[in-house]
């Protein structure tokens, strides 16, 4: 593995990481005192922050950069002291200079002293506004008189060196840092992953021994039964010598196939579990903890609040979960856009909070956790939410639907719309919003990591948006099927259940079969007519998968169930392109190939067979000459009632029965598809040049 040590580094470079580090510490501390001035440890933190910055400036002999952080030092201790209290102005200041500490820091070599020529003039600038913070007192940044002498406990300017283990320079960290590319931890996890595949090899090897050491017990078994046969006859001596002895080889094979087995049992709890260790350590390499790539998004809140004449403030929780290096570098887009989004279309002014007996600072909520084996990244506010009657009309307006369908839109169904590009309730474009590439960028960063993404709103309460993202995207649970006689393998986080139900629970309204689950209409269907595979091979009850997106559930039907697996996810060649129903695929343990679905693209599949009315039926265990003698009736009538009567009727007489719809019916059916969550992937399609239907799988009344 290449690696890069830090001893190899320049000062300057070192200088750099250094400055990275220390400037989300100051920006974390500042924003933390401007809530509470009084909070005595992030002051000292922000001091030590600044003091490290001005010994490192100064080592690699950036002198405009030691005099910036030695005066925001001097400010840190005047506040520490009393003498000075930090209020929006000098907060503001105070993260400027955090800003040029930054790009002194990130200067090419080539040109650091160009700050002393033409940077001098914003160098001086920002020493002089510090120093009149200074000069003025307590009195201009509290807005009233003086406060007191400073209190005794206040520290000196100078603080002491850092505890053990906190560097205070570049230099301390070199022993503990090592730079790897990202394709070598790609390349170390992908192997780590294969080995913990390749180890539960060796347990179907074991259970193949156990079979031979049966066989080998039934044959000693035939040959005491041969021995005892040939007792009452006379038998050469040659004859019994070969007898005793094949008896004597055949328990030698038992005993050395016995230790054989246990050896192997010994050595494969040895080497899952080492497999284990070794590819949870490599993913303890690409894990970082979710504080690594939130840093900057409580400042971008404030700085967009402020701009925008609101109070804002982000809490963050769940800051040492970890994740995956890939999903917190690809979260870094999507979350820009939801927090900005909540600043500037939920957050409301002050003066309407009050109105609303909220507190004037709004509050933003950002949330990392795993929750059954996924990572959930939770975005929430506490304003105004969406006002869903304003979200109909824009989209009746923008020509995505007609009104008397917009009216029929569940909330779901019309938050939908939301994630089509260029989709915006803003009337003009400001320099934060308006655009309506936000939240269709989110959408498709969650696709393309194979996660989902959901948004509630609550109007006075707030917005909450929830994506559910694989832990890692090198490894994939997921539930293993066999279809037509292939293996298939469906992602857990799509799936809402498995189950066998009988085939009388399984009903037919309108020409199509669904089966009741937990009080809803779950509609049916077969996986292999999605995927085009053959026919379904049912007998007794019938294995379903329960799959899930958004609004729209379905059960699919399987030939069985082969267990959960864990799978290293292997990458469809890009030459194939985009293979429809199918994301990537993945080595089984004895090496054969298996496929991962597209639970998103397979649900867009059955909302098209809905659509044309070509949904295939679960069919029952009758022979290919009984359908043909079946006889087919055709059911027509106005009334849903006496059509659903008559077709009991006839099928319990043993006709198989389909029911047309009425041509009123039938109108009202298709307008009732045109809207909704498919209308809204229908447009989705239209804008990206696809054609797509949508989301469907409510509950029929």
């Amino acid at each position: 593995m290449s690696s890069e040590d830090l001893s190899e580094m320049s000062l300057l470079d070192m200088f750099r990481i250094e400055a990275e580090t220390q400037a989300q510490t100051l920006t974390s501390g500042l924003l933390a005192l401007e809530r509470d001035p009084d909070a005595r440890d992030h002051t000292e933190s922000c001091m030590r922050a600044a003091h490290s910055l001005k010994g490192a400036a100064r080592i690699v002999g950036l002198s405009v950069g030691a005099s910036v952080a030695h005066a925001m030092e001097d400010c840190f201790v005047a506040v520490q002291q009393g003498r000075v209290r930090l209020r929006q102005k000098q907060t503001d200041l105070l993260l400027k200079g955090v800003d040029l500490l930054v790009r002194i820091a990130k200067t090419p070599e080539a040109e650091v002293t160009r700050w002393d020529a033409e940077g001098k003039s914003e160098i001086d600038a920002f020493l002089a506004a510090l120093a009149g913070v200074l000069e003025a007192g307590p009195a201009e940044s509290q807005g009233e008189a003086p406060a007191g002498p400073a209190r005794e406990d206040a520290v000196s300017p100078e603080p002491a060196a850092p505890p053990d283990g906190a560097p205070s320079t570049a230099g301390d960290a070199i022993e503990r840092v090592l730079r790897v590319t990202p394709e070598n931890l790609n390349r170390l996890l992908g192997l780590a992953g294969e080995s913990l595949v390749e180890s539960r090899w060796l347990a179907s090897f074991g259970t193949a021994l156990q079979r031979l050491k049966r066989m080998q017990n039934e044959a000693g078994r035939m040959l005491d039964g041969l021995r005892d046969a040939l007792a009452e006859q006379a038998l050469g001596e040659q004859a019994q010598s070969a007898l005793a002895e094949s008896q004597r080889r055949l328990i030698e094979c038992q005993q050395f196939l016995l230790l054989r087995l246990v050896e192997l049992e010994m050595y494969d709890r040895h080497s899952v579990d080492l497999s284990h260790r070794l590819y949870e350590a490599a993913l303890d390499c690409r894990m970082r903890p979710f504080a690594d790539g939130v840093q900057v998004w409580p400042r971008m809140v404030r700085d967009i609040g402020r701009s925008l004449g609101r109070k804002v403030r982000l809490e963050i929780s769940g800051e040492s979960t970890q994740v995956d290096r890939d999903i917190l570098q690809r979260l870094d887009a999507p979350l820009g856009h939801l927090l900005r989004n909540a600043v500037d279309h939920g957050i409301e002014p002050a003066e309407e909070r009050r109105t609303a007996g909220k507190p004037e600072e709004g509050t933003v909520r950002l949330e990392a956790r795993h929750n059954s084996g996924v990572l959930q990244v939770i975005v929430a506010d506490d304003g105004r939410g969406i006002d869903l009657g304003k979200l109909a009309a824009s989209i009746v307006e923008r020509g995505l639907t007609n009104a008397e369908t917009a009216a029929k839109l569940s909330e779901s169904e019309l938050l939908e719309f939301l994630f089509l590009p260029g989709f915006s309730m803003r009337e003009t474009v400001t320099e934060i919003s308006g655009r309506g590439v936000g939240l269709d960028v989110v959408k498709e960063m969650v696709k393309q990591v194979r996660g989902t993404v959901r948004v509630s709103s609550e109007p006075g309460k707030g917005t909450w948006f929830q994506m559910q993202l694989p832990l890692t995207l090198s490894v994939l649970r997921t539930m293993l099927v066999s279809i037509d006689g292939e293996p298939y393998a469906f992602p857990l986080a799509h799936l809402e259940r498995t189950l066998k139900i009988p085939r009388d629970r399984i009903e037919l309204l309108e020409g199509r079969q669904f089966f009741d689950l937990d009080g809803r209409q779950i509609g049916l269907a077969t996986a292999h007519q999605i995927l085009e595979v053959g026919e379904p091979k049912l007998s007794g009850d019938i294995p379903v998968l329960v799959v899930k997106r958004g609004d729209s559930t379905y059960g699919l039907v399987v030939d069985r169930f082969l267990g959960e697996r864990e799978l290293v996810v292997q990458p469809l060649d890009a030459r194939l392109g985009k293979v429809r129903n199918i994301t990537a695929g993945a080595l089984m343990e004895n090496g054969a190939p298996v496929l991962i679905v597209d639970v998103e693209d397979m649900i867009l599949s059955l909302d098209k067979l809905v659509c044309v009315g070509s949904l295939n039926k679960v069919r029952g265990e009758a022979s290919a000459a009984e359908r043909r003698n079946r006889k087919r009736v055709l059911v027509v009538d106005d009334s849903l009632t006496v059509r659903e009567l008559e077709r009991k009727l006839l099928s319990n007489r043993g006709y198989e029965v389909e029911s047309a719809v009425g041509l009123r019916r039938r109108a009202a059916q298709s307008q009732a598809r045109t809207g909704g969550g498919r209308f809204a992937h229908r447009a989705r399609a239209r804008a990206q040049a696809a054609q797509q239907p949508g989301i469907r799988g409510r509950k029929r009344r």
